[in-house]
């Protein structure tokens, strides 16, 4: 194997004519340039320059090997400048997967800052409730939310435990009341999710205490059911750290035990030292992780201002 070294102290000599032309544009002593081509010669085993008073003239056989030695330096330019972008996390672009709702409320406004920061990181969004298979390739990143990780391949960061319970408008609760017990959820509209979405574990238990009575309606997203309750269209399960700070949400439960899950960020084993996915990954867990916590403080004050209107029904003790 040649040292690539030698093979830019060949180059220079060849385009400059001298090693002392070649010494100058390489930045070191001629000396060390008459050094690198004798080396160079010697592992070949034959002469690249014949040597004259007026400089360095390319033999023959040096000739021949020009091309080769231009698609080395080709070779090893973009290797160089590969190598820069890795190091400044800009080799490429990143797929994120998320639903709707997290993407709206808590990802894209975080983009903001990270770009901040890596200005030359391209983030694709995948919005979809639909897990997607990281492994064949369908994204490089994930937040996955669920009560447990299934064992895989893929590796996680936590970023943080979520509760739910069930939510109406304020106009609803204008219009109809909120349940005093689970079992008066039979007397009110409720927003099931369709099966696309998986399992929700609160909407199954907010179905399990309504008596049998069906849904009005129900929705393939979180984003869509999120609107659905805040345009009045009946009660639904939400995850508390977003829906607990919404100001036009009105929550009718205590937190439901079966609703609590955790997320996390999730990309394929390859992928997670690679410098845009672990900038990424540094920057968006923790923001994540704070932004949660400001918007369960926010969701604390809020539901302080409604306790003296709204009661939350108690769900804990029903079996």
């Amino acid at each position: 194997m040649f040292d690539w070294n030698d093979l830019k102290a060949f180059l220079a000599v060849a385009r400059g004519g001298s090693t002392l032309a070649a010494s100058k544009a390489l930045g070191v002593n001629q000396t060390t340039v008459a050094r690198r081509i004798e080396s160079l010669e010697h592992d070949l085993g034959f002469k690249l320059f014949e040597r004259g008073q007026t400089g360095s003239r390319l033999t023959e056989a040096g000739q021949s090997l020009i091309v080769e030695a231009e698609g080395v330096e080709r070779a090893a330019i973009r290797f160089a400048n590969h190598a820069a972008s890795q190091m400044r996390g800009v080799s490429g672009a990143l797929r994120f997967t998320t639903n709707e709702l997290v993407a709206n409320t808590m990802v894209i406004p975080a983009l903001v800052e990270f770009r901040k920061v890596h200005p030359d990181v391209q983030v694709d969004l995948v919005i979809t409730d639909r897990q997607l298979d990281l492994q064949a390739g369908e994204a490089d990143l994930a937040i996955r939310t669920t009560k447990a990780l299934e064992v895989s391949d893929l590796v996680a960061r936590k970023i943080g435990d979520h509760e739910m319970a069930l939510y109406c408008s304020r106009d609803y609760a204008s219009r109809r009341g909120v349940p005093a017990s689970p079992e008066g959820l039979k007397d009110h509209d409720l927003i099931d999710v369709t099966t696309e979405m998986g399992e929700l574990p609160g909407a199954t238990w907010m179905m399990q205490h309504a008596g049998g009575k069906p849904p009005i309606t129900r929705s393939n997203s979180m984003g869509s059911l999120m609107y659905a309750v805040k345009a009045g269209l009946g009660i639904g399960a939400l995850p508390c750290t977003i829906a607990d700070a919404d100001r036009d949400l009105v929550r009718c439960s205590d937190i439901i035990e079966e609703g609590r899950s955790s997320s996390w960020i999730v990309t394929r084993r390859e992928l997670k030292d690679t410098p845009r996915v672990r900038a990424f990954i540094d920057f968006m867990a923790p923001h994540l992780q704070q932004e949660l916590r400001r918007s369960e403080e926010r969701g604390r004050l809020r539901l302080a201002e409604d306790a003296a209107t709204v009661v939350p029904f108690p769900t804990k003790s029903v079996g």
